[in-house]
Order: C-alpha cells, then structure tokens, then sequence
C-alpha cells in the first residue's frame, strides 16, 4: 500500500528548494549595493526580461510535446502492458532505460511529465530514474546539437552520450537500493484517489438518475415496446451513438488531461525560469570566472551554473562551447552531464511528482556522480 500525504497548502519540497536560493539572493543583494542599484536601470531588466523570456519560449514547445505523450499513455496504454515490456531482470531492465533515449527525441524539459504519466501506470521507480536522467542526454536531437557546437572536438560527442548514459545507469541502479519506495512516491497519488473517488460519485449519481428514468420508462412503456429496437438497451441510452462518439470522446479526453497536465507542469516552469534569470542577472560572472582554472572549484562552478542557468538540453552544448578555455575540461563535462539531468525548473517540475525526501537524494546523487566524473576527466587530462 502506497503512502500518500495531503497536498495542502505549500509545497515541503517548494519551500527546501526556494529558502536556500531566497537567502542566497538576499546576502548577494546585501554584499552588492551597486548591483541592487543596477537592477532598477533599464539595461538589467532589460537583460532580465530577455533571459526570462528566451527560457520560456524554448521550454514550452517541449513541455506541450511532452504532456501531449503523457495524455497519450493515459488513455492508450495499460498498466497491464507496462508489466509485460518492463525486463523481470533489474540490470536488464536499467540498461534498456538507459539506452532507449537514443532513439526518443525528447529533452529535459517533456520528460518529466512523460515518466510521472509512466510511474503512474506501474513502472519501477528506478527505472524511470533511469529513462528521465538518459533520455535527455543520449537523444539525437542533442547528440547532433553537440556535434556542431563543439565540430572540431567530434569525440565530444560519444564522451557526452556514454557518460551521460553510464551515469544514468549508475544512479537508476543506486536508486533500486532504496529500501522502500514509499518514501519517492508522489505526492499526487493523494489528489488522484480523491480525483478517481470523485468520478465514482459522479458515476453513482448518474447511475441512479439512469435507475430513476429507466423505472420512470418502464411504467409508461409496454415491455414489447420497450425491447422493439435493437440500438436500445434495456435502459433506453443509445449505444449505437455512443460508439460514433468514441472517437470523438478519445480525442477530447486527451486534450483535457495535455491541459490539466500542462496547467501542473507551467508553473513549476515559470518559477523555475524567473528564479534561473534573476541569478543570471544577479550573480557576477566575472568573479565565478577567475577560479575557472582550479580543479576542483571550477567543477563546483559549472555544476552551480547549469542548475542556476536551466537552459534546454538541445542548446546547451552551444553555451558549454563558450566555456572552453576559460574553465577546466572536467567542469565543462560535468556541465553537460548534470544540466540535463536537474536544474531549478526541473526540480520544481519533479515536487509535483514526488516527495521532497526523495528530490534531495536524487539531487545529490546526481551532484556527486557528475563531480566525480569532473575530477576523473582533469585528473586524466582529457583534452576537448
């Protein structure tokens, strides 16, 4: 039996995540006085207002994409089926998910609300652990965009896509350890039993409303009328129209769960991208710039920045590019690891989808699996 919690008020996994960042912001608006002078003039909003603007206009087109294919699942696949195609073996089944996102073209930004709808339906959570951190690394649209952006480092690429896998595998595999998943499971479960006790009443009701008229039609028709045609049941609905209607009735179903889904996921999207941009303004790049050379902080730096940065994982490659030079090799795959894997939109995404014990373990497991591989490619001085 799955633990549920009531989702009342605000979110435990909103307030971890938005306290640290809120006191963070306030000791850099107190260290910086002129900065907070600056955020009022036109140019910082300015700069404001374009990042804020360019992170929404990217992520929602793959956000719609991916709530579409989560509506989709719902209505066309079982839970049944999910059992079936799930490997029995755990590696078997860990291996799978983290190669099958080569060929799903789908980006950081669509697969959560594709592995909620999947968790859902039945499958085991380490491996939609797996799925949601590979699929947005290992996907062709991302392995082309990193082709290009780093062409005369082509090897780029297979380093990208194969520690980007393995670290997927890794952390699936760490996470099927978990001694219960009661503690990951989320929190929205609560609010789909009430949602599915809801639809039980509205069936209720319109049962007995079908009781009374069908009570109310047999004292005024005869029984050879009332059995005369053959697209009438007993009850007097008409089944032959709801079988035209079926098609149609699919179709609006499926919008209606892609809106209600979309209505979920936007906000966490939102908060995560005005967050993102008030670091990008705030911060003083310059500084994180002058300790770009030091082995280990650099890794720390370049981490911090794609949690903060929340760029789309198709497009990253082009920023980490802008890098090369001025940080060490290992931060810059570490960057490209960990990116597509969480940042802040992501994890406000994740808080609908599972607890805030769990959000932390995950985090963390991905900070020290991406740090690790940073010191392993400086220490052996992996050239880009």
């Amino acid at each position: 039996m799955l633990q549920t919690k009531e989702s009342r008020g605000t979110s435990p996994a909103i307030v971890i995540i938005l306290l640290p960042m809120l006191l963070l912001l306030l000791i850099i608006l107190v260290s910086l006085k002129s900065q907070v002078t600056l955020m009022f003039k036109n140019s910082m909003l300015q700069s404001f207002t374009t990042i804020f603007l360019s992170i929404i206009l990217e992520a929602i087109p793959f956000i719609i994409i991916g709530v579409f294919i989560s509506s989709l699942i719902q209505e066309f696949i079982s839970e049944e089926t999910i059992a079936r195609i799930i490997p029995k073996n755990k590696i078997v089944g860990i291996f799978i998910a983290g190669i099958v996102g080569i060929v799903f073209p789908v980006c950081d930004c669509a697969i959560i609300p594709i592995v909620r709808r999947l968790l859902k339906k039945g499958m085991p959570l380490y491996i939609g652990v797996t799925f949601m951190l590979s699929v947005p690394i290992i996907n062709p649209v991302v392995l082309v965009s990193t082709y290009y952006a780093f062409l005369n480092s082509p090897h780029m690429v297979l380093m990208r896509g194969g520690i980007g896998a393995i670290s997927a595998m890794t952390i699936g595999f760490i996470v099927s350890k978990f001694k219960t998943e009661e503690d990951a499971k989320t929190r929205t479960r609560t609010k789909t039993v009430r949602k599915v006790a809801g639809q039980w009443i509205y069936t209720l009701n319109q049962s007995n409303n079908k009781l009374q008229s069908h009570i109310y039609s047999h004292s005024h028709l005869t029984e050879e009328h009332h059995h005369h045609d053959d697209d009438h049941c007993s009850c007097g609905h008409d089944h032959h129209h709801e079988k035209n209607a079926t098609i149609t009735g699919t179709i609006v179903e499926i919008l209606e769960h892609t809106s209600a889904e979309l209505k979920d996921v936007g906000k966490f999207v939102i908060a995560g991208a005005f967050l993102s941009s008030v670091m990008q303004v705030v911060l003083p790049r310059k500084y994180m710039l002058t300790i770009g050379h030091n082995r280990v902080t650099s890794i720390l730096v370049m981490i911090a920045l794609a949690f903060l940065l929340s760029v789309c994982s198709e497009t990253d490659a082009f920023i980490a590019r802008t890098f090369v030079g001025q940080f060490t090799n290992g931060s810059i795959i570490a960057f490209l690891i960990f990116g597509p894997m969480i940042d802040i939109k992501n994890t406000l995404m994740l808080s609908q989808t599972f607890k805030a014990k769990f959000i932390i373990k995950l985090i963390s497991l991905i900070f020290m699996v991406c740090f690790t591989i940073g010191i392993v490619v400086n220490f052996i001085g992996v050239q880009l």
